[in-house]
């Protein structure tokens, strides 16, 4: 038993220590990972993405997208050039949205998956898109919720079409990404699956 305890408490602490290396290869990112000001300030943490996997979303991608960084200063998203990395990627799938949970880091992984069957079911694709980037940026569900709330996803019902993150949502991804902290602080890693 004890012999037990060992393994597992070593094989713990293997795993923390690998949960912390990207961490620590982030902070070595070039200067892409984060915009500077005139006046040498950093000023927003950018994110790539790659949504070449995403045919028919492309217009809510794009939306998604416009909605969090119209509403943030802290983090900025942009689609990443043609094979370069991207720390987010986007694909079209059959299933239900879902997406990892972050706050993804500069030069970390997180992946969004746009799920066909909940517009089957009447869901807005912006904001399916916009609510799945949240997750990205650090945010779980907050189910059931009202239709102001992005992170209500499907729970809001099919007639909610907000893809706009409240007061609150994004003061949570302004915390999260303030004074360079997503490139010190582990994601969590979990997949948030969205189903109604």
């Amino acid at each position: 038993m004890l012999h037990f305890r060992r393994l597992a408490l070593a094989g713990t602490a293997t795993a923390v220590l690998l949960s912390l290396a990207p961490a620590a290869n982030a902070s070595a990112i070039p200067d892409q990972s984060r915009e500077t000001s005139a006046k040498g300030i950093s000023a927003a943490v950018t994110l790539r993405y790659d949504d070449s996997q995403a045919r028919g979303w492309e217009a809510a991608i794009t939306a998604g997208v416009a909605s969090w960084n119209n509403n943030v200063d802290n983090v900025k998203l942009v689609e990443a050039p043609p094979g370069t990395r991207a720390e987010i990627q986007i694909v079209a799938t059959s299933g239900w949205p879902q997406a990892s949970l972050g706050p993804v880091r500069p030069g970390g992984r997180a992946r969004v998956e746009l799920g066909s069957q909940a517009v089957a079911q009447g869901h807005d694709k912006t904001r399916i898109t916009a609510h799945e980037l949240g997750h990205n940026l650090g945010l779980p569900d907050t189910k059931p919720g009202p239709c102001s709330q992005l992170m209500s996803g499907s729970s809001a019902g099919t007639s909610c079409k907000n893809a706009i993150p409240d007061a609150t949502e994004q003061a949570r991804v302004e915390a999260a990404y303030g004074n360079g902290i997503a490139a010190l602080v582990p994601a969590g890693g979990r997949i948030l699956v969205d189903a109604g």
